[in-house]
């Protein structure tokens, strides 16, 4: 079986994802800025800095998003959830949840689009739309961290639903097997 490698280092994913995501959270924060106000996202932001607020929510977003990607690749790959690792690389400092087997790049989409988002895009919007800033800076923050999970999407962007992937352990990607 032939394989193709479609990753990246994380370091180059980080960069890349901040550069990807910096257009997206630019324009969410300016609908939001146009509809409520410089001062209503200001008032976000303070809160959100407060250190009683920002490392709870940081890390229950960093929880979530790596359960949210290990339970959508296994429901979308028809597999349980044991079949999904999930931990933390002390080397990078990188929380982790990936497939331990390979699963068809259509799954992979689903569990690599889902916490974007469940934890970036729809608070996002949902903060534009009732005028809820600490939610607006929370789906922010959580789009930026989904960006090396677009980055991914955009590599195997070619790839055929039903080619099996493997999900790299320790770069921003995957492996296809051809």
């Amino acid at each position: 079986m032939e394989t193709r490698d479609y990753s990246v280092s994380m370091g180059k994913a980080n960069l890349l994802a901040i550069v990807l995501m910096a257009p997206l959270v630019a324009t969410l924060a300016a609908v939001f800025v146009a509809r409520w106000s410089w001062a209503v996202l200001d008032r976000g932001l303070s809160d959100f800095i407060d250190i009683r607020v920002a490392p709870p929510l940081i890390i229950l977003g960093i929880v979530s998003h790596e359960i949210i990607h290990a339970v959508t690749w296994a429901v979308a790959s028809r597999r349980p959830l044991s079949a999904i690792a999930i931990g933390f690389q002390w080397r990078s400092l990188s929380p982790y949840a990936h497939p331990r087997a390979p699963i068809g790049a259509r799954a992979y989409r689903i569990g690599a689009a889902m916490p974007g988002l469940v934890l970036g895009l729809v608070p996002a919007v949902a903060a534009i739309a009732l005028g809820r800033p600490l939610l607006l800076v929370f789906g922010l923050l959580f789009t930026i961290a989904a960006g090396g999970d677009a980055l991914v999407l955009w590599l195997i962007r070619g790839v055929p639903p039903a080619t099996l992937v493997r999900d790299h352990p320790t770069r921003a990607g995957c492996v296809v097997l051809e």
